[in-house]
């Protein structure tokens, strides 16, 4: 019986590698975003969807491996967006998303997901769906019936009655399903164990007002220390992390309080704000590129007047933020809120992050490492290294220098399989 069981492993272990699957990269350059060196000639060895090795080209390759010569191309890890909403369309705002059926938007996302990876974002955390959209778009994706990137879902995101992520646009004859509207501990308890239930794997909730919800104050905080303290030890306890949407700055110091995992928008954040973020390890995602589009496609895209308004009074202010933040050394990811804007831009932000104070290798790493490092996720992506996924991006130039060119993605993998090849056929 042992010959046996001995013959049926070795049978196994030849099948496997015989159908392995290795692919082998390379191009002139390569930034490690670790160290910020630019490495020249890499060769990078990909086997079934990680990176087996990195070396120089020249190196043995086996003979039945698939080759992309990239040429004049510099790769870097494919891109984490840490804020995005692929079910959203900014061209459907207001009252207008209501000609629609409520399926409509799973399609919507389907058709960003495509977009969003091919701009070169292999992983995105997507902070807030209808209806379970994004599991349902990250069951296609896993299953390979539609293209688009790595998605960690957070499904609904949690509000208090009246809240950001409450329906207050309607009279009170109009009753409008609010599976994640929750008030008080133990009902923001159940309902984080409820969205774990059906997919998140991220929480995200409302702490302050908003942009986009007509009737509250975009600074006033909306949940108490105790909620949000509540919250946040259930989302722990179940192995979840926990984002914050947070524009005013109480909300955004009790957040931290709390123990939040990152803060999106992160607009009216102040020097306490930093201390505070800096002493319990916590990042800030801020949307900074989303003022440029509001403001100028707001009212042909039907954005409520009030949110218009709100924009006006906060967007210079986040910006200004953003610079104080950076400077004063608090971890920044990448989150542009992609369906504010048209999912697909997101590399836009890059170059508005490096106005407003970044050095192009920092706006590089908040959306490599640092990301992967908040997603809990640094054994599987946001670097060039042997054992993650091998995904991919490459552009024509030296963002380095000229970070812009990132808006210009000419080569996409993910998981070792090609994307989008604007170079070269792969061989």
């Amino acid at each position: 019986m042992s010959r046996l069981v001995a013959l049926i492993v070795l049978i196994g272990t030849l099948v496997s590698t015989a159908v392995a699957d290795v692919v082998v990269v390379t191009a002139d350059h390569m930034i490690d975003v670790n160290s910020g060196r630019t490495v020249d000639r890499p060769q990078i060895t990909i086997q079934d969807g990680r990176i087996q090795s990195i070396g120089t080209q020249g190196a043995p390759v086996a003979s039945d491996a698939r080759r992309v010569d990239l040429g004049h191309v510099t790769l870097m890890p494919g891109f984490i967006d840490m804020h995005v909403h692929l079910t959203s369309d900014p061209s459907l705002g207001g009252y207008k998303s209501l000609a629609f059926t409520d399926n409509f938007w799973t399609v919507v996302g389907v058709a960003n997901a495509k977009k969003t990876l091919e701009a070169g974002f292999t992983s995105v955390r997507n902070v807030g769906s209808q209806n379970y959209d994004d599991v349902a778009i990250k069951q296609g994706i896993d299953g390979g019936y539609i293209i688009g990137p790595r998605i960690v879902p957070a499904t609904y995101a949690i509000g208090a009655t009246g809240g950001h992520c409450d329906a207050t646009e309607f009279p009170p004859s109009m009753v409008v399903p609010a599976p994640a509207v929750a008030d008080g501990p133990d009902a923001i308890r159940a309902t984080v164990r409820k969205l774990r239930k059906y997919g998140a794997e991220v929480i995200k909730f409302c702490g302050t007002g908003g942009v986009f919800s007509k009737t509250d104050s975009v600074s006033g905080q909306q949940y108490s220390l105790m909620e949000m303290t509540a919250l946040v030890q259930e989302a722990h306890m179940l192995g979840l992390k926990v984002a914050v949407h947070a524009h005013g700055a109480a909300g955004i110091k009790d957040a931290i309080r709390a123990g939040v995992d990152t803060i999106e928008h992160a607009s009216l954040a102040d020097p306490e704000s930093f201390a505070l973020a800096r002493s319990h390890g916590t990042y800030f995602s801020m949307d900074i590129y989303d003022d440029d589009y509001i403001l100028a496609e707001g009212v042909r895209n039907g954005t409520f007047a009030e949110s218009l308004e709100k924009e006006r009074q906060i967007g210079r202010k986040q910006r200004e933020a953003f610079k104080a933040a950076t400077a004063a050394g608090v971890k920044m990811i990448f989150g542009t809120d992609g369906g504010v804007y048209p999912n697909g831009d997101n590399a836009k932000q890059f170059v508005t992050m490096v106005t407003w104070g970044m050095t192009p290798l920092q706006a590089i790493q908040s959306a490599t490492i640092t990301a992967a490092e908040a997603l809990g996720r640094s054994s599987d992506v946001g670097s060039i290294e042997v054992g993650r996924y091998g995904d991919l991006v490459g552009v024509i130039g030296d963002p380095l220098t000229d970070i812009s060119c990132l808006q210009t993605i000419a080569f996409v993998m993910k998981g070792g399989e090609v994307i989008k090849n604007t170079i070269t056929a792969t061989r």
